[in-house]
């Protein structure tokens, strides 16, 4: 078998990147390889899929903004066949939250928001308490609110429409597992496949999510991305929280509503690599619901329904996205180590690596930050504002 691109990976990096580069080069031949076409573990579908500009990395704004403006077209942009996919968008915001502790930090990074025209607006406790009077404010300093351009969406329905899409566009997605990289002079001539046979390519692209750091080390090449579970948990609350954002505590929980109920997650202080996707529902008990009840005092009558776990695709040496050519393997493309930002920034970044690889440079937005270049030569471009 022969492909002008192979993408190892069809979640929703593999999806998106492979929707545009046969929207950029009609006609390109693309295959994407998935192991797993149920998505059962994939990140894309067990995500709390949100978007927010909040970030204190430029090209995390940028990337987040023109995400945004696809999303909000996402109906127009994936229809096939007169079916307009409805992935439920939701502006309802982010709210970070700060004590006297954090309170600088979170100045600064509204400094930098701001200059790259996020919408986020700065409140005090008497603000915040008026916005919000569900919200206990004793403690805090200050608050930074999007006032639009994020909220929430199904992540599940927009992996499922860039691939649908992408198939309508010609995309051949092949169900089999990559066992092998071949390099011969430099470069990626062909990629093993489990059952024996092989896909020649021109162009290779790692898009593997939390399993991206064991096809890099196929090519002999050491990517610093780690699959790490975490834990969303679904809460029933009879108090109705009036136009509630997704909420980033002092303590460190996320919550955010979903439907009548509410999700909600932290990280865990132990994080080993590739651990089972089973909910670890201890935490609930012991940390999550008395930090909720002491931020929302409504929650002290709140109910844990279930819960689910994922994958983080972790860059433990940054926390920001690995994109575009590995420097000693041209042909060989990365675009993985989205530390949880990849649902929300996947559709800008699927375009601009497209483009990469189609034209030869990023015309949309400039991922040139995120090149492999930095991890080689341990100039980490460090993301403050990680959630989880």
């Amino acid at each position: 078998m022969h492909s002008d691109v192979g993408i190892i990976g069809g979640g929703i990096m593999g999806s998106a990147l492979a929707y545009w580069l046969t929207r950029l080069s009609p006609g390109l031949a693309v295959t994407v390889i998935e192991r797993d076409p149920s998505y059962r573990q994939a990140s894309s579908a067990l995500s709390a899929a949100s978007i927010r500009q909040q970030f204190t990395t430029p090209v995390n704004i940028r990337l987040a903004q023109a995400s945004l403006e696809f999303l909000r077209s996402a109906a127009e942009r994936l229809e096939v066949d007169g079916e307009r996919p409805d992935i439920g968008l939701y502006e309802g915001g982010y709210l970070y939250l700060a004590g006297a502790a954090g309170a600088a930090t979170l100045r600064a990074a509204h400094r930098i928001q701001r200059e790259h025209g996020a919408d986020v607006a700065l409140l005090g406790p008497a603000e915040l308490a008026a916005r919000f009077p569900w919200l206990a404010v004793g403690d805090l300093a200050v608050g930074s609110l999007g006032e639009s351009g994020e909220g929430w969406f199904d992540g599940y329905g927009l992996l499922t429409a860039f691939a649908r899409r992408a198939r309508s566009q010609g995309v051949r997605y092949l169900r089999a597992e990559v066992v092998g990289i071949r390099i011969a002079d430099g470069r990626v001539n062909s990629v093993a496949l489990g059952d024996g046979t092989s896909l020649s390519c021109g162009v290779a692209v790692n898009a593997a999510g939390p399993w991206a750091g064991g096809v890099a080390r196929l090519a002999g090449i050491e990517l610093p991305v780690h699959a790490r579970r975490r834990t969303v948990y679904v809460i029933a609350c009879h108090a109705s929280l009036e136009h509630c954002p997704l909420l980033i505590d002092t303590s460190g929980f996320w919550m955010r509503p979903e439907g009548d109920r509410y999700i909600a997650g932290l990280a865990p202080h132990a994080d080993p690599d590739d651990l089972p996707l089973d909910p670890d529902y201890g935490p609930f008990e012991a940390e999550l619901w008395p930090a909720l009840a002491a931020r929302i005092p409504a929650f002290e009558e709140a109910k844990l329904e279930r819960a689910w776990a994922g994958y983080y695709e972790v860059n433990d040496f940054d926390h920001n996205a690995i994109v575009g050519p590995h420097p000693a393997i041209p042909n060989l493309y990365f675009i993985n180590g989205f530390s949880g930002h990849g649902l929300m920034q996947a559709a800008a970044a699927g375009r601009g690596l497209a483009e990469r690889i189609v034209g030869g440079r990023y015309t949309s937005v400039d991922l040139t930050p995120l090149g492999f270049e930095r991890v080689l030569e341990n100039r980490p471009l460090r993301e403050l504002n990680v959630i989880g």
